[in-house]
């Protein structure tokens, strides 16, 4: 979305991928726009349910103990995270980036029309127990009276009216986030290439960036080194993902990014499945009922930069979507079994800021499990700095210094 944005500025623009185009974690998530998700990760009661991970087997959320060791720092950043005050202060900074980026999603297709299976009838939280069910009554409270985003409230019954694909039984009550939206994301990121080429932007996939090629005072950056040669430019945009702490030690800043793990199935759309994009909260698993497909996904996983596909963790998937759901999709029929790192920061604020050693690059990244729901947002904040606009939202929350 930077390079949309930079290009339609009227910059001449190369993406340089390390892979194929949008083959990293844009392509298989869950396609969640979802303005309801404001509060991060770092909260009160986080440290506790992140140590419980480290002695159980199958958990939604799985921090490896070897990985919790070498990324020590990370870990009590996080933890120094985990209180009211500090929640309170990540989630101005989410929200602005999510509302910006909701409000901009809109115009983006508009402008552009690309078919992405855009639905907007909002996102289901949807509970088991009625513990939970009553307890996430106290979150929704808050996303109501401090973030104006609350939600509408169903019982159970009310819920499977609402939604027929749930088991009326195995339900307590949800809540439904109308402002929230869903798409498809490698329909996104076709569209996007395509849209990308016709405004004139070089798109160079599989070539690994190597480094930078530097002034000898090293105030600018000429250009960045790969494989193929040295490309030149005016300005540099690292958006590196979950890679992205690869990179301090050469743009002189720190960058707090770890990759936590997630995994997704899409199989075909069932005849009886669900209609709404929806969240089992307990479980932490999420169901995206695309026009072409149905696709379940999220957990969390710690482990560093690992690229095995483990089944357990995919069981974890259906075993879950089979709890809820009348008709949880075909398993064995499905299209694409997927994992991708997510680029996580402790505070859950993503960065967005000029180097500190070269005036004229500038870092996207740490947008954890929100890079699509926060991307045109992000995007146009990116170019206004870069081109010296006022920008629509305060750049202070995602500053590299904070």
């Amino acid at each position: 979305m930077s390079a949309y944005e930079l290009a339609r500025a009227g910059w001449m623009v190369t993406v340089v991928d390390r892979g194929a185009f949008g083959a990293g974690c844009s392509h298989g998530n869950c396609g969640y726009i979802c303005p309801s998700h404001v509060l991060p990760l770092a909260g009160p009661g986080a440290i506790g349910t992140t140590l419980k991970t480290l002695f159980q087997k199958n958990s939604p959320l799985k921090v490896h103990p070897g990985f919790a060791l070498t990324h020590l720092g990370w870990f009590l950043r996080f933890a120094a995270k985990c209180n009211r005050s500090d929640l309170l202060k990540s989630a101005v900074g989410i929200q602005a980036l999510l509302d910006s980026s909701r409000r901009l999603y809109d115009e983006f297709l508009g402008r552009e029309g690309p078919d992405v299976e855009w639905d907007d009838r909002g996102l289901l939280f949807v509970f088991r127990t009625a513990a939970a069910f009553e307890h996430y009554a106290e979150t929704d409270s808050l996303l109501r009276s401090r973030f104006d985003r609350g939600a509408d409230r169903f019982a159970a019954n009310e819920l499977a009216e609402l939604e027929p694909g749930l088991k009326r039984e195995s339900i307590s009550g949800g809540y439904l986030y109308r402002g929230d939206a869903q798409l498809r994301p490698d329909r996104l990121m076709a569209a996007l290439k395509a849209i990308l080429l016709k405004l004139g932007v070089a798109i160079r996939e599989g070539e690994p960036v190597l480094g930078l090629q530097a002034t000898n005072d090293r105030s600018q950056c000429l250009g960045v080194r790969s494989e193929r040669g040295t490309i030149a430019a005016d300005a540099i945009v690292f958006a590196t993902g979950a890679w992205s702490a690869r990179w301090a030690g050469e743009l002189g800043m720190s960058i707090p990014v770890v990759p936590g793990k997630g995994y997704s199935i899409t199989m075909p759309k069932p005849a009886n499945g669900p209609k709404y994009p929806m969240i089992f909260e307990e479980d932490r698993v999420a169901v995206s009922p695309f026009e072409t497909g149905l696709r379940i996904g999220s957990t969390m996983e710690f482990a560093g930069y690992d690229e095995s596909l483990k089944p357990e963790r995919l069981r974890l998937l259906t075993d879950a979507a089979s709890k809820y759901l009348h008709d949880p999709g075909d398993a064995a029929r499905a299209t694409e079994h997927w994992w991708g790192w997510r680029p996580m920061t402790p505070s859950g604020l993503p960065i967005i800021d000029r180097s500190r050693r070269y005036e004229n690059v500038w870092l996207a990244a740490g947008h954890g499990m929100l890079g699509l729901s926060m991307a045109t947002g992000t995007a146009r904040l990116l170019r206004e700095r870069m081109t010296g606009e006022s920008p629509h939202i305060d750049p202070v929350p995602y500053g590299a210094r904070r």
